[in-house]
């Protein structure tokens, strides 16, 4: 009986092991998704709103908790306050969209190395030079690309006067706006119109609209004739179209699909937009954290462009085909420059130190502010 009694209590030590290194192995390799917003908010319809979309519909997909923290203020100290409550609260995979962020990522990635931190359009220089810690990934954009596609689609689209409004001269702003032009400088020579195409292009100094940008813009619409604006930086888009309104001028969004923000200041004002895929990003890191496959991302700053020339739902950047307004340039037209542009047959630099050089004129002025 003793012998039966001491068999049954091994067997429950037994089990009872067993079951606590299930639950701390389960608990180690649970995670916590947390969401820090930059120097806007979940409703800025632009990085800070699909980079919370992306990971809410993540965490409900995959039966996670995930929360959102909104900075008190637009500074650095602040950002590391929202990343510290994150991590306190528990959360252990914190994903950050912008530049903003680089910073913060400097000083709290060595002291939380058991959280992991998924910077979006962070780059080395944002980082301050610092080696990629290895709980970090950092994804950056190849803006030149679906700055093309804009530029060579509003040409194709039949606009002959074109206008780029960067918010400030950030490298991804400046990678968007001279892809746009070399963009409009393709399709104008390959109609054979290089000498009827001009494009108006200035930086505002700033990330968002205000009176002083919006009579910049009206000046551009009314009086030099420009039928389309590229308006890429933050908020900056509201002054283009604001001053398109008035007149009936068309607005070309950037980062994500604005057609619908835009077109709230006039049906069918948005051409098209310039995208990244912030989306693609945030499930594809989510995805390897969850599947232990993190070593993948550790310690990396990853160049995203084009990963297909043929399944456009793949790529990291490029234009929207579910809101597809354009007649004359049509989704075919689009699918085969992305296969021009993916196999090298046209060829996109992304070289900031100087403008490309062009056949259309382009007038480059003074940043408005």
């Amino acid at each position: 009986m003793k012998k039966l009694i001491a068999i049954a209590m091994m067997m429950a030590l037994v089990c009872s092991s067993t079951f606590a290194a299930k639950a701390k192995k389960a608990k180690k390799s649970s995670i916590k998704i947390a969401m820090v917003t930059d120097s806007g908010d979940i409703t800025d319809q632009s990085f800070n709103q699909t980079t919370y979309q992306a990971c809410k519909d993540y965490a409900e997909a995959n039966g996670l908790e995930f929360q959102y923290y909104k900075p008190a203020g637009d500074s650095n100290a602040d950002r590391v306050a929202s990343i510290d409550a994150a991590y306190q609260d528990g959360y252990n995979v914190i994903v950050l969209p912008g530049y903003l962020f680089g910073e913060a990522i400097g000083k709290v990635a060595k002291d939380y190395d058991d959280a992991k931190f998924i910077g979006l359009d962070i780059g080395e220089g944002d980082l301050g030079g610092i080696a990629v810690p290895a709980n970090v990934f950092c994804a950056v954009y190849q803006e030149e690309i679906p700055g093309f596609f804009a530029g060579y689609a509003a040409v194709k689209e039949g606009y002959r006067h074109l206008g780029f409004l960067g918010g400030m001269a950030v490298p991804a702003v400046v990678r968007y706006g001279y892809g746009f032009v070399q963009g409009a400088n393709k399709a104008a020579e390959e109609l054979k119109i290089a000498d009827k195409v001009t494009i108006e292009y200035v930086y505002g100094g700033q990330f968002y609209g205000d009176q002083t940008i919006t009579a910049s813009m009206d000046a551009w619409y009314k009086n030099r004739g420009v039928e389309v604006v590229f308006a890429c930086g933050g908020a900056i888009w509201s002054s283009a179209c604001e001053a398109a309104a008035k007149v009936g001028g068309k607005v070309i969004g950037v980062d994500v699909d604005q057609t619908a923000q835009i077109n709230k200041y006039a049906d069918g004002m948005c051409v098209t937009s310039a995208m990244k895929g912030l989306s693609a990003t945030v499930n594809a890191a989510l995805s390897a954290v969850q599947a232990g496959k993190w070593d993948e991302y550790s310690g990396k700053i990853a160049n995203l462009g084009l990963v297909s020339g043929s399944d456009l739902s793949v790529n990291y950047v490029g234009l929207p085909t579910d809101t597809w307004a354009m007649k004359n340039f049509s989704v075919n037209d689009y699918k085969k420059l992305v296969k021009d542009v993916f196999g090298k047959k046209v060829t996109v630099s992304n070289s900031i130190d100087k403008a490309p050089a062009t056949t259309v004129k382009v007038n480059y002025y003074q940043n408005i502010k």
